[in-house]
């Protein structure tokens, strides 16, 4: 597997691309939150924001800014499943539907982590300090990292 280039190459990106589109969709499909339009406009911003601050931290080009907007978007999920808990708790959509949102969420919290584990660790600091790169696959090793978190 190659570095990635592009921040769209990035699964936790991708992954997180795909809540955003499912809590929309969720979102769009009843009209029980008309109501509620102010969960609905929070939601919506704290799970764009997840894939808004990994695009934007990746594109920094050094691992202290990708590891603090990596934490800002791991805030972002944290806040995203606290307001799926709200509509749980408001019973506005099925238990089945908001339990697999609030799964998705946590997964990208977990990859989140492993990301920011594995950066704090590398000695490689980042495109924009003009190193030597090796090609080196951040997927890889936050899965890696994940792994001996797990442990």
């Amino acid at each position: 597997m190659s570095a990635k280039k592009i921040f769209e190459e990035l699964q936790v990106w991708q992954d997180a691309r795909i809540l955003f589109r499912n809590i929309n969709s969720l979102i769009f499909q009843d009209s029980k939150l008309s109501e509620h339009k102010a969960l609905i406009y929070q939601i919506q911003r704290s799970s764009g924001s997840i894939m808004d601050n990994i695009a934007e931290g990746f594109d920094k080009g050094g691992n202290k800014e990708f590891i603090q907007f990596l934490s800002i978007a791991k805030g972002s999920a944290a806040e995203t499943r606290s307001q799926l808990y709200r509509i749980l708790d408001l019973k506005l959509f099925s238990e089945t539907d908001v339990n697999k949102l609030i799964d998705d969420a946590s997964n990208i919290s977990k990859q989140l982590n492993g990301f920011i584990q594995y950066l704090k660790n590398s000695e490689f600091k980042g495109p924009k300090y003009n190193q030597v790169r090796e090609e080196f696959d951040l997927e890889e090793q936050y899965r890696i990292s994940n792994k001996e978190l797990e442990k």
